[in-house]
């Protein structure tokens, strides 16, 4: 546990403010400091207020509303770190951005009552995954609760991260028989048929984003075992035809390569018990010119359909080196980022 002390400032300093944290556990407090104490220079730089530890207390000054701030923002660290969490830079930057769109009305439920912040949380026997910005938040609880959930947005924001930890968290808890992870396999530049192998070897490639989140989530004998007795099926978008998928978590990532055609077939492959997650970018779309995205036009389609939650992720939700998130805004101020928005889309902010 942590306590805040709100220190009274002198007469003239009335939108400045001194706050005091005391850490009932040296060694977690320890460990939230980050070595040479970078997580709170971190906190620093990304809100301009100074903070200063001496043992288990830190103490905070500057503007009122950016020290408030940063005492949510240190709270929820350290909260992570009493649930076993370790922190790395991503886990800061993501407690500060949730603790700056705390103070919109808009995204009050992400604050508990005595102002912590309450992300949203996927836990698998592995690991546990909290939301590190308000879209992410906005996706993961879109997912509980949805049977349908588009995640829109560029790279480095979570979105098949988030949508793999989500299905893996139900196969463990019995709420699915089956996990189904599929992508198209678009040719990005290269050339399927003249890469080495058979099927499986040739479209592999395509897919390992996805082995690559699953192992993060469950351990990897599981895994093995679970692909064995096709619990777990990684396949090309191609094999989806034809079947109905019952109490499945079936996810489709890369969904701008689809073509109309392909995303109607996808979409109606949903069975009874089933729950359906769909991610991808519209401005990373690999499909021959003059070919239209089945991404774009469904939503479209769909857009007032009862049911259907659209998350829109930007530049803010990235979650990858801090560059990434300078890179993907270059390129959308340059012109090369989506195109226009679907009509009248159901989105979560």
């Amino acid at each position: 546990m942590s306590a805040a002390t709100q220190l009274k400032q002198p007469s003239g300093a009335s939108d400045m403010a001194h706050i005091v944290l005391t850490f009932d556990n040296n060694q977690l407090a320890s460990a939230l400091y980050g070595q040479f104490d970078e997580n709170l220079a971190r906190v620093e730089e990304k809100l301009g207020v100074d903070i200063r530890s001496k043992g288990n207390q830190l103490s905070i000054q500057g503007e009122a509303g950016a020290a408030e701030q940063a005492r949510r923002a240190l709270d929820y660290l350290y909260d992570l770190l009493q649930k076993g969490s370790e922190l790395g830079q991503s886990d800061v930057d993501g407690a500060v951005r949730m603790a700056i769109a705390a103070d919109d009305q808009l995204t009050l439920p992400t604050l508990e009552r005595k102002g912590k912040l309450a992300a949203a949380q996927f836990s698998t026997r592995k690991k546990t995954i909290h939301a590190r910005s308000v879209n992410q938040d906005a996706y993961m609880r879109a997912l509980e609760r949805s049977e349908l959930v588009f995640g829109i947005g560029p790279a480095g924001t979570g979105k098949t991260y988030l949508a793999v930890a989500y299905a893996a968290m139900l196969l463990e808890r019995g709420m699915v028989d089956r996990i189904i992870l599929s992508r198209p396999a678009v040719e990005a530049g290269e050339r399927l048929g003249f890469l080495p192998g058979d099927m499986k070897e040739k479209v592999d490639p395509y897919l390992r984003p996805l082995y690559d989140a699953l192992y993060d989530m469950m351990p990897a004998d599981k895994v093995e075992r679970a692909i064995a007795a096709d619990v777990i099926e990684i396949a090309p978008l191609a094999f989806m035809r034809g079947r109905t998928l019952h109490n499945a978590a079936i996810i489709l990532d890369e969904a701008q390569n689809t073509t109309p055609m392909q995303m109607k077939m996808f979409l109606t492959r949903m069975g009874e018990g089933g729950r359906m997650i769909v991610t991808g970018d519209p401005s990373q779309i690999d499909l021959p010119p003059n070919t239209k995205s089945g991404l774009v036009e469904a939503l479209n389609v769909l857009s007032d359909v009862t049911g259907i939650v659209t998350v829109r992720f930007n530049e803010k939700d990235v979650v990858r080196h801090p560059l990434v998130a300078e890179i993907v805004a270059a390129y959308d101020r340059a012109g090369a980022g989506p195109g226009p928005a679907p009509r009248n889309p159901k989105t979560e902010q």
